[in-house]
């Protein structure tokens, strides 16, 4: 979550007119992220998130990503539901983008995840990814190993060798052993593939909310496990790897959902691929984002010091984390 284009007081009263919501008390920019421009809205009738779709968002995908949420909502599962207007319309326009109202869910993303609430993550992926196996919608991922390449071209090689000395090297080598390991014969579904704990929301180490399903595609199943995996087990700074955090959010996994030898042997591949996935859009953005954006940039490093941890398991040098018996 970020802010990139305001409000005025005027665009939020003529949105809120259009629903039974209440009328507008206050409306606060959110910080957190680097994706969307959101708002906390509160209205005489609660709290609603106010998200506008910014460029990395295509309207287009919209419907998908709303039908997503719906079903695994209908499931039982705790998302946010978007909130259509008196007319029965969905996406809006405001400021010149498009918009979604949005229901506010109680909870609070963890900062540093304990074990307990890693198991709860990990059994809440799995039901995730059962609820979705009756989901007929599907969106390829525009971040997959084509759209890595592509972000590594659009970053200037001395942009990244400021980031980094060696990095714009180390993302060629990278690259180059994704394309010639990828596991692309494992089971295909709808996941989420950005289950990072400020998506997940949660009180007394239970998940009352996962959100921010904008990334959300169809791909190889277990690479939202790997995706969660590298986002939940280390420090912020991509230090410090969790042992028994890893434990306890891949058992909630298998006794939720399953997971296949043959998954558990890619684990490690597909886990540096997201470590490089997660390196190269926060290269881009590190370089990219503006001066006066109302937004906190996430240091790229943090995920090529995960990315070193996955490959010393791929080197032999470490356990593979994955095979929990």
């Amino acid at each position: 979550m970020a802010v990139y284009t305001q409000v005025s007081p005027a665009d939020l009263s003529a949105l809120l007119a259009r629903y039974d919501v209440g009328t507008p008390r206050a409306c606060k920019g959110i910080a957190e992220g680097v994706e969307n421009s959101n708002f906390l809205v509160e209205t005489s009738r609660g709290q609603f998130i106010l998200t506008l779709y910014e460029n990395r968002v295509d309207v287009s995908d919209l419907p998908f990503f709303i039908d997503l949420v719906g079903h695994l909502a209908n499931a039982g599962l705790p998302v946010p539901a978007f909130i259509a207007d008196t007319s029965g319309q969905t996406v809006q326009t405001v400021a010149g983008r498009p918009a979604c109202l949005i229901a506010f869910l109680n909870g609070i993303s963890p900062d540093r995840p304990t074990a307990q609430q890693a198991h709860a993550v990990g059994t809440a992926l799995g039901h995730m990814h059962a609820a979705w196996a009756s989901f007929k919608g599907t969106r390829a991922n525009s971040l997959d190993r084509a759209g890595w390449r592509a972000l590594a071209e659009r970053c200037d090689r001395a942009d990244l060798e400021a980031i980094n000395d060696g990095l714009a090297v180390r993302i060629d080598e990278e690259l180059a052993l994704a394309d010639a390991q990828w596991p692309e014969t494992l089971p295909h579904a709808p996941i989420h593939a950005d289950l990072f704990p400020d998506n997940v929301l949660m009180l007394d180490g239970a998940v009352t909310g996962i959100i921010d399903f904008y990334f959300a595609c169809h791909d190889i199943r277990a690479y939202d496990l790997a995706v969660t995996h590298a986002a939940w087990c280390f420090a912020p700074d991509g230090t410090g790897f969790d042992a028994e955090v890893s434990r306890a959010l891949i058992c909630g996994y298998r006794e939720s959902f399953g997971l296949s030898d043959a998954e558990i042997a890619a684990l490690p591949m597909l886990a540096r691929g997201a470590c490089l996935r997660f390196l190269l859009t926060r290269a881009y953005d590190w370089i990219a984002t503006p001066a006066d954006a109302m937004v906190t940039r996430k240091d790229p490093m943090a995920f090529l010091r995960r990315l070193d941890f996955y490959r010393m398991i791929m080197d032999g040098a470490y356990e593979n984390v994955f095979a929990v018996s």
